[in-house]
């Protein structure tokens, strides 16, 4: 298994239900038809830094369309790679590339002045980045992913996200246990019963189930966070 093997994967999937950031270009948003080509090089990027050294894998459910829609990355926005956001710094998410923006700032349908000036903001990728921050961990020790890697949205509206289905869960662990192939040494932690439970299905060992930041999630996510570091450091 290789980082490459895993995107020509991910760039082979298609559903008209389903935004896939690593080959599909939607005009409405995406600055132009390389967009997708760009998301595959910082994706790419962002886990061959963390070969040999991830040691824990924080899985989610879903790409969010403020944060890997844009960015390739799950729960990274742009902001974080523009070098807009208050403590996550570009070179935090990988080195070895010049990080670009996707998301088109002249588009109409992005209609936020801060979001047409510095990229998307997404609330919960700050909550999990500064939950690593804040303990003083290496983001080059930790990979985050989401058991469905793609964009499922509401209708036609590809600024809107939609809880993945049971079928997709399931589809999504197809990439997911590549992922786990590349870093067999991590620990895996879940974002929601969704994706502890799909993982759990599958024979993963979850080590901690953590509250997902949304909804008034952040703080119990991170003090969940904080405890699953506090036993692991024990043992």
């Amino acid at each position: 298994m290789s980082v490459e093997r895993l995107m020509r994967q991910l760039k082979g999937f298609s559903s008209p239900y389903v935004y896939n950031p690593w080959n599909d270009f939607d005009e409405r948003y995406d600055t132009n038809q390389r967009a997708s080509s760009i998301r595959r090089k910082q994706l790419q990027a962002y886990l061959e830094q963390r070969l040999d050294r991830a040691k824990i894998l924080i899985i989610a459910e879903a790409v969010g369309y403020q944060g890997g829609r844009f960015t390739g990355i799950a729960m990274t926005c742009e902001r974080m790679l523009l070098g807009h956001h208050p403590t996550v710094t570009p070179s935090m998410v990988f080195t070895e590339l010049e990080p670009k923006r996707t998301s088109n700032p002249k588009s109409e349908y992005i209609i936020k002045p801060t979001q047409k000036e510095k990229g998307f903001n997404e609330p919960t990728d700050s909550v999990v980045w500064n939950a690593m921050l804040e303990a003083n961990i290496d983001p080059y020790e930790v990979v985050l992913w989401n058991i469905f890697p793609f964009h499922p949205f509401k209708g036609i509206d590809g600024l809107t996200n939609r809880t993945p289905t049971k079928q997709e869960l399931d589809l999504g662990w197809t990439y997911t246990e590549q992922l786990l192939d590349l870093f067999p040494r991590a620990q895996i932690l879940g974002v929601g019963q969704k994706a502890s439970l799909t993982l759990s299905d599958y024979g993963i060992d979850v080590q901690a189930t953590l509250r997902h930041p949304a909804n008034g999630g952040a703080g119990l996510y991170k003090e969940q966070f904080r405890e699953f570091l506090e036993e692991k450091l024990k043992a």
